[in-house]
């Protein structure tokens, strides 16, 4: 799990470094979907695509980013799946999680049989609090929890 760590931490200094020279950019007169679908992509699609690739050989992480009836949602979601690879396939036990997004611009990731946590503000294109969670989720993961 310190190959994801470290991953994330590279992927923090080297959006430090794009943020100093891009700035910030504005989103006046483009609504709340789009907005949260771009921070969706952006921060949580993003951190699921450089978690599968570090942790590929012990955990899975597996994502459905656009489900179809949600496609044109006014409050879109991501729904992922973190297990730990086993022999076979009847083996695997893992948790899905779902990351919504509220009106208020307030992100949170829940799954069933635990209390949702927040992770941010579409506002803030800052990843550290979803990539810490998900650092958690796939270090329990692993573990076997």
């Amino acid at each position: 799990m310190s190959k994801f760590r470290d991953a994330l931490d590279r992927g923090k200094e080297a959006r430090r470094e794009q943020k100093g020279k891009v700035g910030n950019e504005k989103t006046e007169g483009v609504d709340f979907g789009a907005q949260a679908r771009a921070w969706l992509n952006d921060v949580v699609v993003a951190s699921l695509e450089t978690a599968r690739a570090d942790v590929a050989g012990e955990v899975a992480v597996e994502m459905d980013t656009a489900p179809r009836r949600q496609a044109k949602a006014s409050t879109p979601s991501i729904r992922f799946r973190i297990y730990r690879k086993r022999g076979t396939e009847k083996e695997v036990v893992g948790r899905t999680f779902t990351v919504n997004v509220q009106l208020s611009g307030q992100v949170s990731v829940s799954s069933p049989g635990i209390v949702a946590r927040e992770v941010g503000n579409i506002g803030d294109r800052a990843d550290e609090r979803f990539s810490s969670l998900l650092a958690e989720l796939i270090e329990d993961a692993a573990k076997g929890a």
